[in-house]
């Protein structure tokens, strides 16, 4: 039996299996190609969002490429949402719980069906780490190709514009024509939202994490580019089959510790902390946590001015050549691990060595010597209102320290209204609790509130708290992820209107600053709220899910 056929041989080799190759007849298999390996293309095409509408043509451009390379590729399909379309209502619960149900399902399918080995390709932020997490369970060789990007729309505008044109107009700032001129060509077409949001900060970071192809991060998602790397995706995992090269071979702590470095230097998503420990916990790389990203982050400046903090979008970045020129600087630097073994069957180094660096003119990346910020945007912040820790993403134009009062909220629609109808003053911080995994359930990402913040004229002068997320889109004074989570007992339920809070991104420091003893009072008088839901895949990862902290992860 050939290695390669490890799989597929228990399902169709031998007169007892006639029943199986029988079934698969009707589906595009013929009698040689029993004999050959079964790759698994897990497509996320969706018709539910610009994100993923594409996605199925790229599946069948990665079956081109492992039949022409010897296997035989079998397309099947598993869900995505959309964040952009449910976010800010009660829908947006299911969106990481999205995450859970991809893994789930590339799991489900690529065990029952005997493949050897996997292509997966995802668009919307979530189908991401949902995918490498399947891969990292299966353990069988596997590739990752991102959807890509989309287009800027007109006027240089994107989803988070049409966002913080909502707080605009409740502001006054636009009126009708104007809001709906900004809604109708914001979104001009297929791919992943086009800033360094969370879909483009997972894709990097799968990218130096060894799991994808050389720059399949930072390729149009409409391109002959995107289509080349998705045929060549297919020939990939057709190697790594011949090599015995396995996902966890991979994603190993340093390939870990280089996809932290690089998505720190792009100015990536918070939504990467809790996907990243989730991906590492899937591979058995236990010993990564949250204050690994504190560790590393010490030493990695944010040289990318990307939005939503900076000024361009991907598809700018992918014409001066993308993610690789930063990814040797970053190399060259010493701060990439070079002898990481990634999908290509070569070091990182060695897929990197001829890698020509950016143009002179170019904006986008800044110098080493010449960076945005000179250590990690992302702070892991601790204190009494976040014993395990809480998440952060301060690139310093927002500042670096606030002190405010609190103003509290139960769930994100209140603190919305609060905002739009002007209850939230300058100098307030916008608690808002009962949204992580459990309470939630589902960890509700906060960009309709932050966006309203910015749109009402408001993001140097408030901060927002949060025991839920927050979008890649979303920029201000904010944190997330605070743990213990309200809803189990966290110091964040007992946080009273008018309390002083003190959020401190030199030092790290997240604060209720109410004297202990009081806090300890509120504590024994405070009773848990009965569960938002109790039956169903909501109820179910509230029952599952660890701490934010952990990755909210369900297995």
């Amino acid at each position: 039996m050939s290695n390669s056929r490890k799989y597929s041989s228990q399902v169709v080799d031998g007169y007892e299996r006639a029943p199986s190759r029988a079934m698969l007849y009707p589906v595009g298999f013929e009698k040689e190609d029993f004999n050959k390996p079964q790759v698994g293309i897990a497509s996320t095409w969706s018709m539910v969002t610009p994100c993923n509408m594409h996605i199925n043509q790229l599946a069948d451009e990665a079956e081109k490429g492992i039949n022409s390379a010897g296997g035989k590729g079998v397309i099947f399909n598993t869900i995505t949402i959309s964040d952009g379309i449910s976010m800010g209502s009660e829908g947006m619960k299911y969106s990481l719980v999205s995450r859970e149900v991809i893994a789930d399902s590339i799991e489900t399918v690529v065990g029952c069906q005997g493949f050897d080995g996997v292509v997966a390709i995802g668009g919307c932020d979530k189908n991401m780490p949902g995918c490498l997490i399947g891969l990292a369970r299966l353990n069988r060789p596997g590739i990752f190709v991102y959807g890509g990007t989309i287009q800027p729309g007109k006027n240089h505008t994107d989803i988070v514009s049409v966002f913080e044109a909502v707080g605009q107009y409740a502001n006054d700032a636009i009126n009708d024509i104007e809001l709906e001129n900004i809604e109708s060509t914001a979104i001009p077409g297929p791919g992943s939202c086009g800033g360094m949001y969370t879909a483009n900060t997972m894709s990097s970071a799968i990218e130096a994490l060894g799991m994808s192809l050389p720059n399949s991060s930072a390729q149009d998602a409409v391109s002959a580019d995107k289509k080349d790397d998705c045929i060549r995706a297919g020939a990939a995992v057709l190697n790594l089959l011949e090599k015995d090269i396995k996902p966890r071979d991979i994603m190993t702590l340093k390939a870990f510790e280089n996809a932290i470095t690089v998505l720190i230097a792009l100015g990536g998503s918070t939504n990467a902390v809790l996907h990243m420990i989730a991906m590492a916990d899937a591979a058995g790389v236990k010993e990564l946590n949250i204050d690994d990203f504190t560790r590393i982050g010490k030493n990695v400046p944010v040289l990318a001015d990307l939005k939503p903090s900076g000024k361009y979008m991907m598809s700018e970045l992918i014409e001066i050549g993308g993610t690789l020129p930063l990814m040797k600087m970053l190399l060259d630097a010493g701060l990439l691990h070079g002898d990481c073994l990634t999908v290509t069957g070569k070091t990182m180094a060695e897929n990197l060595q001829d890698v020509e660096p950016y143009p002179d003119s170019q904006e986008i990346i800044k110098a080493l010597d010449n960076p945005i910020k000179k250590d990690s945007h992302i702070r892991i912040l601790k204190g009494n209102l976040a014993s395990e820790g809480a998440v952060a993403k301060i690139t310093g134009k927002e500042g670096l320290s606030f002190k405010g009062s609190a103003k509290c909220f139960g769930r994100e629609e209140e603190a919305l209204e609060a905002i739009l109808n002007d209850k939230i003053q300058a100098g307030d911080v916008i608690v808002i609790r009962y949204e992580g995994p459990a309470g939630g359930p589902g960890m509700r990402e906060m960009l309709a509130p932050t966006s309203a913040v910015m749109g009402k004229g408001l993001g140097g002068e408030v901060a927002l708290i949060t025991d839920g997320r927050f979008s890649g889109g979303t920029h201000g004074f904010v944190v997330g992820h605070i743990t213990p989570e309200a809803f189990k007992g966290g110091v964040l339920a007992v946080v009273e209107d008018g309390d002083e809070i003190l959020i401190d991104a030199e030092n790290n420091v997240l604060e209720l600053m109410v004297d202990q003893s009081i806090i300890d009072e509120r504590l024994s008088h405070w009773e848990q709220p009965k569960p938002n839901y109790t039956k169903g895949v909501l109820a179910k990862f509230a029952k599952l899910a660890r701490s934010a902290s952990e990755g909210a992860v369900t297995d």
